[in-house]
């Protein structure tokens, strides 16, 4: 047999591999809020088997420590109830903090949640994060990263957690995920779907769920193409 054909043969056979891997997997969608989550994971076939809630940090410590305390450490909002000055510093080591935080709180709520789930997880779907500044110093004083720092450090943060459980990492865009997930399903509009699989577990049933559910159907449809070339 010649080198080309044992490789095609090999790529083939990874094909192969991918495909009955996907099908028989499940797939996380995520929908952030502050420093909490809804995780709605569903199997390859559409069905939900888990929905909750996740808190990413541990009690006390902010939630927005870019946008808040970072802030008010270059001046910015320092006239609003509740601002305090403190130095650049000290707020950049607050961000640590809470970064730590988070990767410690994402990395135990996936544990959790995969060993709940009666299906191996396969993926996750987190909404695509904006190109920013290097540093924390530096997303501090940009204006506009200020108010999206804190949370790309959470979607970060469970980007990381996933990657270490060797689950591959699904970016969605928050604008298209709703029509992407109609197409997989064959549909031409999701809400009916939707609101379906809400009606099947009961509430909560939010628009956060609905998000993470969309998200988790689209990443679905995007790993079947992969594993079949497509």
């Amino acid at each position: 047999m010649s080198t080309g054909a044992s490789r095609s043969d090999a790529r083939l056979k990874e094909k192969d591999l991918a495909r009955r891997r996907s099908e028989r997997t499940a797939i996380v969608g995520v929908a952030e809020h502050g420093n909490s989550a809804v995780l709605v994971t569903v199997a390859p076939d559409g069905e939900l088997l888990d929905r909750r809630r996740i808190h990413l940090t541990d009690r006390g410590l902010p939630t927005h420590p870019h946008h808040h305390e970072g802030s008010w450490a270059v001046g910015r909002y320092l006239n609003i109830p509740g601002a305090r000055a403190l130095s650049l510093a000290d707020a950049v080591a607050l961000v640590q903090r809470v970064r730590s935080s988070a990767e410690h709180g994402a990395r135990a709520s996936l544990e959790a949640l995969a060993v709940a789930v009666p299906m191996s997880i396969a993926s996750i779907a987190i909404r695509a994060c904006p190109q920013l500044p290097p540093t924390i110093e530096e997303r501090i004083a940009d204006n506009r990263a200020q108010t999206v720092a804190d949370s790309v450090m959470y979607r970060e943060a469970l980007a990381t957690a996933a990657g270490a459980r060797g689950w591959s990492v699904h970016w969605y865009d928050r604008e298209r995920v709703f029509r992407e997930a109609a197409a997989v399903v064959g549909l031409e509009d999701i809400d009916a779907l939707l609101y379906a699989m809400g009606r099947s577990v009961g509430p909560p049933w939010q628009s956060k769920h609905k998000l993470a559910a969309a998200a988790a159907i689209a990443a679905a449809g995007h790993a079947k193409r992969e594993s079949t070339g497509g």
